[in-house]
């Protein structure tokens, strides 16, 4: 039917779909297509503090991919990442700042920093020092997988480091 003339389906033709050819670009020839620069000065370079207060950050390691963890942010924890290149988040717990490894030594160097359309929504794209983002010793916080079908829970990865020596209290 795909080489046919225009099918007729419950008594109306259908025009048979014909692929449009991509075009090339110089900065991504590999991928075909034409990236198309966003450019709006009225949208500003932070997210919208104003409607959320807290926002929540997904740190994702730069190289890798892996999502490490999900933490939040507010404006205070935005600027303090942007002026010193390492990850700072607000503990919603502790109700302050939290700069990430201040006390494992596990920071997170920022590469890269995005907010989603809604102005939200961070991501940052990280480096992380000790190999750990999770309390708990291992590379992500989301080291346990549920089977969906089951209901069972697998550990997923092997602790980076022991929690009990990393976390001794002084």
């Amino acid at each position: 039917m795909h080489d046919a003339e225009p099918a007729k389906i419950l008594g109306k033709q259908r025009k048979r779909w014909k692929p449009v050819a991509a075009k090339d670009t110089s900065c991504h020839p590999e991928l075909n297509r034409k990236v198309i620069p966003v450019s709006d000065p009225a949208t500003p370079a932070r997210p919208d503090f104003e409607k959320a207060p807290l926002i929540p950050v997904i740190a994702q390691d730069h190289d890798s991919g892996v999502v490490l963890m999900l933490a939040y942010m507010n404006e205070e924890a935005w600027d303090e990442t942007l002026n010193t290149g390492r990850a700072c988040y607000y503990s919603r717990s502790r109700k302050k700042l939290w700069r990430k490894g201040e006390e494992s030594g596990n920071v997170q160097e920022v590469h890269e920093i995005y907010y989603d359309c809604d102005r939200d929504t961070v991501l940052l794209k990280v480096t992380q020092i000790g190999g750990a983002a999770c309390h708990e010793g291992f590379q992500s916080c989301f080291f346990r997988k549920i089977d969906r079908h089951s209901g069972n829970v697998e550990t997923v990865g092997e602790r980076v480091f022991d929690p009990a020596e990393v976390y001794k209290k002084k």
